[in-house]
């Protein structure tokens, strides 16, 4: 023990004398948004005398250690005025920057020189997207949709048409790790899929990782997707909103002490309901009964942010949202009365409380207490009230179901930044999960001639789980080429009485070439300790989030990644990237099992393995009055489970081998922008029959006389493989124009777009069908099974009002 002691002493000792001898000093602080005061993300702070820079982190905190002497410091971001700063540095600094946004194009192009680029970041797999440039893509029905953006990037799937679902790399959607302002988002999806939960209007940046995930991240196998909100405008009041054809939305913000405190709310509702309600009631009258029926989605954001000093912040932020499709009817007539009502909701609930510490000019802290919810609920119920002799009687049948999952967690993340050379990283987690697998409530009452009850509560019984981490990484320059991230994530998992612990190292290396040519290379394991068991067949979010159990394994993976990158006439962004992965313990519902069998769900299901490829293309111009991206990807992705498909390996759903996606918007003046996006993509796999065997039954012309074979109605189909057969490619193109105009108050934008311009007929699912053919008598002439498909959005076009103040 008095060796380690002594060694520590001496490392420390080393460390004080290095920094006393080189006199070096510090220049820190906070860089925001001039015009509104949110904290700028990413901004590079650099020394033109030493050539030596530095990154803002997510909350806007950069440190700069240097030696003594003369500095000139730019600060650059995209989109912005560069800002330059000369001083003598002598002593530990403190300097806040605040940026004014470009309106100049030829400003903008002066920026770009100091902005780091592609090749000079460590992390490959990863890619932002300014949200200005997501709300000019065309959206379905003019809803923006932040996943929907996503899904464009290369290395990227959705599960289908109109679908908000992600599949990265191969994996499936609950692999993802959605973090809204650092809380899991469980269910990212309104409308049955067809449009995410996140209101673009509430958010400020968006950031994908795909791969060579830094040590920071962990809890998932396949992508971390960080939405970080807007923290409300701490100079003026400011406001926006938008009213479309299905939904109509409204943000607010501003200071409650000027540049102290600020505020933001947003809101988002769809109407269909409201506007089809009378004609929905008239059906029903003309039924001769009385009703309603709809469906709607809201979305609710707030935050709320305190400044106590330079070196002192709070923040809090709130998200509520739910779906909801409810129908009721009820029929008279003399003394029978009837009510029948379904009801049909899922929602989420998160929040976060987050304080920010400056413990010295070299060390950042931001410690975080959130707590999240998702559930699914469904209830049937019928009442009927009827008289028979002068008796009257009452039957009621009821009927539930709830499942969800409950999080608390608590993490403290260190930013500690000693020089340059080093962005040291490290922090602790602990999750408490409460795991609600799904419950039915069955109450059945009659009274009158014969009274009966049953009120009955059966299914699975929660569970909790205890869920930690701990990492450290640190991304390192070495020397004036070579750039390295490496780390290590420690997690377990506490689930009754049972302990699952993983160690997952990670690393990340950046070497230049020659022209400023980067080639990357990176490596990660991943774990993951909590399932989601999906039912393919049902287009509900009827899926159940489980945990690891004593016979559930955690689900593993690594992953190895290959590239170069390179920034052109400082415009384009270009990358290619290979990369191969393996999945362990992955989980599927077993032949024949769904959510609604009544047993143990661990029954009910199968573990096995995946793995996948591929090479992703991707060029991106972020500056200029054309900006967008072109993406591909050629990729194979693969599953074996032993209990499926005869233990052989066979396609994943969505293994798709060719995909393709070109966005771009143009601006052609100051009142009118264009934008565009056309995608492509090999079709879904799906399963069908190899062949059908006809069912015949025996006749008997008499009682105990046989007289043949007839056919009926009965076959028996035969399924060589899963995944066996291929849906057309899928291929589509959109387009918006906004029109814009600064009024004396406000400025307003038409949008006016059309998704599927060219009604691409786009398989949704297929299904067979009986064809028959007759002659000009009407006599049979042939009838055979076909194969049809059924195709969901034609040509939808889109306007929508939009007003900022």
């Amino acid at each position: 023990m008095k060796r380690i002691h002594s060694l520590f002493l001496i490392i420390l000792s080393l460390i004080l004398s290095t920094s006393v001898f080189a006199q070096k000093h510090t220049i820190s602080g906070y860089i925001e948004d001039a015009s509104n005061g949110e904290k700028l993300i990413a901004v590079n702070i650099f020394d033109s005398n030493s050539a030596l820079g530095a990154v803002s982190n997510t909350y806007g905190f950069y440190s700069l250690t240097l030696e003594q002497d003369s500095v000139l410091l730019g600060i650059s971001y995209v989109g912005y005025q560069t800002q330059f700063y000369k001083l003598y540095l002598d002593k530990d600094v403190s300097l806040n920057f605040k940026l004014s946004s470009d309106v100049e194009l030829e400003t903008v192009e002066v920026v770009s020189d100091r902005v780091e680029k592609i090749e000079e970041r460590t992390q490959m797999s990863t890619v932002s997207v300014p949200i200005e440039q997501i709300k000019k893509i065309p959206a379905l029905l003019g809803e923006v949709d932040v996943l929907k953006a996503l899904q464009l990037l290369p290395g990227v799937q959705s599960g289908g048409e109109g679908q908000s679902g992600l599949y990265v790399r191969g994996g499936s959607p609950d692999q993802n790790l959605i973090l809204l302002d650092g809380v899991p988002v469980y269910n990212a999806s309104h409308l049955f899929g067809f449009f995410s939960v996140f209101n673009a209007d509430a958010i400020k940046d968006v950031t994908l990782t795909k791969g060579g995930f830094p040590a920071r991240y962990g809890g998932r196998l396949s992508s971390v997707i960080e939405i970080n909100m807007k923290e409300g405008n701490t100079n003026e009041f400011h406001g926006t909103g938008s009213i479309g054809l299905i939904s109509s939305k409204l943000t607010l913000e501003g200071p409650i002490i000027k540049d102290k405190t600020s505020f933001l709310i947003s809101g988002r509702r769809t109407y269909i309901d409201l506007l089809a309600r009378p004609i929905i009631k008239n059906a029903f009258e003309e039924g001769g009964s009385s009703g309603n029926a709809g469906y709607y989605f809201y979305d609710v954001n707030g935050k709320i942010n305190h400044k106590f000093s330079d070196k002192d912040r709070l923040y809090f932020s709130v998200y509520t949202g739910r779906d909801k499709f409810y129908f009721s009817e009820r029929f008279q007539q003399f003394d029978y009365d009837s009510e029948s009502e379904v009801g049909l909701g899922w929602g989420n609930l998160t929040s976060a409380l987050r304080y920010n510490h400056l413990w010295s000019n070299k060390l950042f802290s931001n410690l975080t207490l959130t707590y999240s919810r998702y559930n699914f609920d469904t209830e049937l119920a019928d009442r009927t009230t009827y008289s028979n002799n002068g008796v009257s009687t009452k039957d009621n049948f009821e009927i539930g179901y709830l499942s969800g999952i409950d999080d608390i967690a608590a993490k403290i993340d260190f930013d500690y930044v000693p020089n340059p050379n080093h962005y040291i990283r490290f922090g602790t987690n602990i999750i408490h999960h409460n795991f609600d697998p799904g419950a039915f409530k069955i109450k059945i009452e009659s009274t009158g001639v014969d009274d009966f009850l049953l009120d009955t509560l059966f299914g699975q019984s929660k569970v909790d789980a205890q869920e930690f981490a701990f990492y450290v990484e640190d991304d390192m320059r070495i020397g004036s080429k070579l750039k390295v991230n490496a780390g290590v994530h420690f997690s377990g998992f506490n689930v009754k009485s049972k302990v699952y612990t993983s160690v997952q190292p990670r690393l990340s290396v950046r070497y230049l070439l020659p022209n400023d040519i980067a080639l990357k290379g990176s490596y990660a394991s991943m774990r993951q300790y909590i399932q989601l068991l999906t039912n393919e067949s049902i287009g509900l979010p009827t899926d159940l989030w489980v945990p690891t159990t004593e016979t559930v394994l955690p689900q593993d993976s690594w992953q190895v990644a290959l590239g170069v990158a390179k920034t052109f006439d400082k415009k384009y962004e270009f990358s290619v990237e290979g990369y191969y992965k393996q999945m362990k313990n992955i989980i599927s519902y077993k032949e024949g099992a769904s959510l609604f069998n009544l047993d143990d769900w661990q029954s009910k299901v199968t573990q096995g393995d995946g793995e996948s490829y591929g090479a992703e293309f991707l060029v991106q111009k972020k500056k200029g009055r054309l900006t967008g991206w072109v993406g591909y990807t050629l990729s194979w992705s693969w599953r074996q489970f032993d209990d499926l498909n005869f233990g052989n390996r066979y396609s994943f759903k969505y293994d798709r081998r060719h995909d393709l996606s070109v966005v771009a918007s143009y601006e052609l003046s100051d009142r009118i922008q264009f934008s565009a996006t056309w995608v492509y993509g090999t079709g879904n796999a799906v399963t069908l029959a190899n062949s059908v065997y006809n069912g015949f039954y025996p006749v008997s012309e008499f009682s105990n006389d046989f007289t043949g074979w007839y056919p009926n109605d009965f076959n028996a189909e035969y399924y060589q493989d899963r995944n066996n057969f291929r849906m057309r490619s899928y291929h589509r193109f959109d387009v918006g124009v906004d029109f814009i105009k600064q009024k004396k108050r406000f400025k307003r934008t038409w949008s006016v777009g059309a998704y599927n311009l060219y009604n691409r007929k786009n398989p949704f699912f297929l299904y067979t069908d009986r064809e028959v053919t007759f002659d000009n008598n009407g006599n049979l002439i042939s009838s055979k099974k076909v194969l049809k498909q059924a195709s969901l959005f034609p040509i939808i076009p889109s306007v929508a009002y939009k007003f900022e103040f």
